[in-house]
């Protein structure tokens, strides 16, 4: 399956205008539609890659044929230039598929529009990115967690160091948590510099560079082919130009509200997928069970109407949030605030988990059994808790905001 992608046209809404939209709400429309093609296809598979822990390439390739890996490359070099809320709606249709293919996809769509969207980036680096990902399939992920430090988003300065040399730079460190590890083209890596009073940041560094090493250490419960493996970087040589953004630790401190919307809303929206999933699992799993001593489907009980009610509501409740901060960013991109969209994504995660936790408690054994999708839909959700920012972070920033501290 392939899907042109074609600039979106942008027009305000004037009174009787609504017509002139038309275009961009059916450009919006084939992209749903296919991801939900792509995410049909993915489902069928993802038993088996999450049993092995490996990340499908294969999935890769039709997302680029789809034109899926460039939707957040600007339109003037030939990528969808899409906003975010059309992203989490594409993330939340591919999670029901695939929530480990979903999160590689959304770390890269997110970091993509973030390249374009800060002036420190040298434009010749981002415009070689842009043709990558065009000609691809090419990904990018940022690797940030160390063994030490674990996430920098709690402070702390990495260990791994960026030391000067007559040409550019020399990179040494070990990340964990590396998502998308085996399939990535480049990283930006958090790292320091080696100075009197060293600066903190991203580097630029393409994966096929001598000196780096991938050890396939990830063996988690829950989005286990996500191949967020550790990576080694030995006396890896850099040009000087690819120091993409480094500052003054200090000049960190304060969250950039337009990126921390990206990283949440993104990542929110996988975890409600996983929990549509697991609803709609459960749905058809009410229908179809008809036990002897009933003699008709379980979906005639009023317990389990009751529950698929309850589950409903909260599923609603996701949907208005998510979609609805995702639009005031794309209207006004700083317009969420770094404590509100932490809240968001608590809000939207709980009732995630809720779901399925629900769902389970009706299908007891066979919910459970490893055959059963709504087992890996469990065992997937459960990551939201422990993917940045987490909850006790999200609270203590929202009443760190309303103190005014």
């Amino acid at each position: 399956m392939s899907l042109t992608m074609r600039r979106p046209i942008r027009l305000s809404i004037a009174p009787g205008g609504t017509d002139k939209l038309r275009p961009q709400f059916a450009e919006r429309e084939r992209h749903l539609g296919a991801a939900d093609a792509l995410a049909e296809a993915f489902a069928a598979e993802a038993a088996k890659h999450d049993r092995t822990g490996r990340l499908p390439r294969s999935h890769f390739d039709r997302l680029h044929e789809a034109g899926f890996l460039n939707l957040t490359v600007p339109a003037e070099l030939g990528g969808g230039g899409v906003g975010l809320g059309e992203v989490v709606g594409i993330i939340g249709r591919i999670a029901r598929g695939d929530a480990s293919t979903a999160l590689v996809l959304a770390m890269h769509l997110l970091h993509v529009a973030s390249i374009f969207r800060k002036p420190t980036w040298p434009r010749h680096l981002a415009e070689r990115i842009a043709w990558e990902i065009l000609d691809g399939p090419a990904l990018i992920n940022a690797l940030r967690v160390e063994p030490e430090l674990g996430s920098p988003a709690r402070g702390g300065l990495p260990a791994t160091v960026a030391r000067r040399t007559e040409r550019g730079w020399r990179l040494d460190g070990h990340k964990i948590y590396s998502t998308g590890s085996t399939h990535l083209a480049w990283a930006l890596v958090w790292a320091r510099t080696a100075e009197a009073e060293p600066r903190t940041g991203l580097f630029l560094v393409p994966m096929n560079a001598a000196g780096i090493r991938i050890e396939e250490t990830w063996n988690h419960l829950g989005m286990r082919a996500t191949a967020s493996h550790d990576v080694l970087f030995e006396n890896v040589l850099l040009p000087a130009d690819h120091a993409v953004d480094i500052r003054a630790p200090a000049d960190w401190a304060g969250p950039d509200p337009v990126q921390t919307a990206w990283n949440t809303l993104t990542i929110t929206a996988l975890y409600d997928g996983v929990a549509r999933a697991a609803r709609d699992w459960f749905v058809g799993y009410a229908r179809d069970r008809r036990p002897a001593n009933l003699g008709a489907p379980l979906a005639t009980l009023e317990r389990f109407q009751e529950a698929v009610g309850e589950i409903d509501g909260w599923l609603a409740v996701n949907r208005r949030l998510i979609t609805g901060a995702a639009a005031e960013v794309d209207a006004e991109p700083a317009s969420l605030a770094a404590a509100e969209a932490g809240l968001i994504k608590r809000t939207v995660t709980d009732n995630a988990i809720k779901a399925v936790e629900r769902a389970l408690e009706l299908t007891g054994n066979r919910g459970l059994d490893r055959t059963s999708p709504l087992e890996r839909h469990y065992r997937d959700v459960l990551c939201s808790r422990i993917h940045t920012p987490q909850n006790d972070s999200i609270l203590v920033a929202a009443g760190r905001a309303a103190f005014g501290l």
